[in-house]
């Protein structure tokens, strides 16, 4: 099994990769007649820069403290048309502002999405890529592309974790177990009504953050407000815990 993050900078030859990609944009984009090319090849030239996966707002940053002052629409602009013809490539991973990162021709990487730091990973997995291919001739299906988005805790956020946590602070798609409460013996007899005991096991279905928390116990759904599900302690038991 071969399993790899995938570089998070080029390799030495980067200079002459970007200094390719330069000239392909600059041909491209007047030969297409596209106007500013001069403009738009220095906001190139500042996202190469960058292995990062990172925000229009942070590419405007990055060109600020370059030199250049660009208007917020002419940089987002320039943005979509490296996405269009392929310079760039666009990603809306769940509970995050849009991102970009280089296209760079040939290569492929997925990606894994810390749902507490944001912090994105990505990875090649030579054997999980041979599978999705197998799952796709199985069904004759001629794939074209695909993409993987893997979301949960990264190492060091889940490291950092509390062993209990209040059931309002587990991630959709957690499973725990329902250890103790902190509200008085009142709380706990509604919980009893409700059908919830310690030791109940539960996985959380849904949680924005700010209302309520549907979970599922026992396959039936259950939605709890965000206050109840303050004072409900668990213990995640992903397999790691």
């Amino acid at each position: 099994m071969k399993f790899r993050f995938a570089p998070t900078a080029m390799p030495d030859n980067c200079q002459s990769v970007h200094s390719l990609e330069e000239k392909q944009f600059a041909r491209l984009f007047s030969d297409e007649g596209i106007e500013d090319v001069e403009d738009r090849l220095a906001i190139l030239r500042v996202f190469l820069e960058t292995e990062d996966h990172i925000t229009s707002v942070q590419l405007m940053d990055l060109l600020e403290k370059a030199g250049y002052n660009f208007d917020p629409d002419f940089v987002r602009e320039t943005l979509r048309l490296m996405c269009r013809y392929g310079f760039a490539c666009k990603h809306d991973f769940e509970g995050r502002n849009s991102t970009y990162e280089h296209l760079h021709l040939g290569q492929h990487h997925d990606h894994m999405i810390c749902t507490k730091c944001g912090s994105i990973t990505e990875f090649v997995h030579d054997q999980l890529e041979a599978v999705q291919k197998q799952a796709a001739a199985s069904y004759g299906f001629h794939m074209l592309q695909h993409r993987l988005e893997i979301y949960g805790l990264c190492s060091k956020c889940y490291t950092e974790r509390v062993t209990l946590l209040p059931l309002a602070m587990a991630k959709v798609g957690e499973k725990a177990v329902i250890k103790d409460t902190t509200g008085c013996a009142k709380f706990r007899h509604r919980l009893l009504t409700m059908g919830l005991r310690t030791g109940d096991a539960l996985e959380v279905i849904t949680s924005d953050g700010r209302g309520q928390v549907v979970v599922s116990v026992e396959g039936r759904r259950m939605a709890l407000g965000r206050g109840l599900a303050q004072k409900i302690l668990v213990e995640p038991v992903n397999g790691n815990r």
